[in-house]
């Protein structure tokens, strides 16, 4: 068996793909919060933004976490084709959820239909993620673990769903993602503990990209979008203060009659 290191460049790969997960999920919260205080064409646009911005974070956290894991006696290489559908199939369930909560008229069933198809859609992300690996040898799965981080998955999305419906202050958001950023870490290295690797030590080349030529650049450019929109959400004014603007406006347009 080869001997797995989750975190071969130290702490920097967990730490980094916390502060990923956390950003992610507290982006996706404010975003949903301004959806339900919207209608029309602006309610969709924002869960868009919400689904665009979980299911980054949730990616990116898996893959600069993926960053720190080697196996001793082989090389490790990235099928793109298989890591960009990992990327898909992650904003395209995130976005389902969200639009079932977004929209749902009984909260609590969309709560629970929105929860279940964003965990299995974290974990459908994670394992595909997982068979894109390459390498000289064969892995092998836990099946305890992975039905754990499946169970993991889909509760951390239903607490974040629950927690875009319920909790409204910049707070109260921080510390709920701070929570979701833990629980989606926790869901990731459950996930990474259920593998197992019987090295077959060869000299021929693997097929694929390297982190470093493929996974590292995408990484940082969906990083960059998350950071760049989280300070888009922040100078962006709340229903709230948009309509304390316009009932601010009124007394002077009525003096100015």
């Amino acid at each position: 068996m080869g001997h797995l290191d989750h975190a071969a460049l130290g702490w920097l790969t967990p730490a980094l793909s916390y502060v990923m997960a956390c950003t992610g999920a507290a982006l996706g919260l404010r975003c949903t919060v301004r959806a339900l205080a919207t209608t029309g064409r602006s309610r969709r646009n924002w869960l868009v933004t919400a689904a665009s911005a979980i299911g980054t974070g949730i990616w990116t956290m898996h893959f600069v976490a993926m960053l720190g894991f080697s196996v001793a006696g082989t090389d490790i290489r990235y099928d793109v084709p298989l890591t960009l559908l990992s990327l898909l199939v992650a904003m395209v369930v995130v976005c389902a959820g969200v639009f079932a909560v977004g929209y749902g008229r009984d909260r609590g069933r969309a709560l629970l239909i929105g929860g279940l198809t964003t965990g299995l859609g974290v974990a459908s992300m994670h394992y595909l993620g997982m068979a894109a690996v390459r390498l000289h040898g064969d892995v092998t799965f836990d099946p305890v673990l992975v039905g754990l981080s499946v169970l993991i998955a889909v509760v951390a999305a239903t607490a974040a769903l629950w927690a875009a419906l319920n909790i409204k202050s910049p707070v109260a958001v921080t510390i709920a993602s701070l929570i979701m950023g833990a629980a989606v870490s926790s869901m990731h290295y459950t996930g990474m503990f259920a593998v197992s690797v019987r090295v077959t030590p060869s000299g021929e080349a693997l097929p694929g990209a390297t982190a470093m030529q493929f996974i590292f650049p995408l990484a940082v450019g969906l990083g960059s979008y998350l950071f760049l929109t989280s300070a888009f959400v922040a100078l962006s004014p709340t229903a709230g203060e948009r309509e304390a603007s316009a009932s601010a406006q009124r007394p002077v347009e009525n003096i100015a009659r």
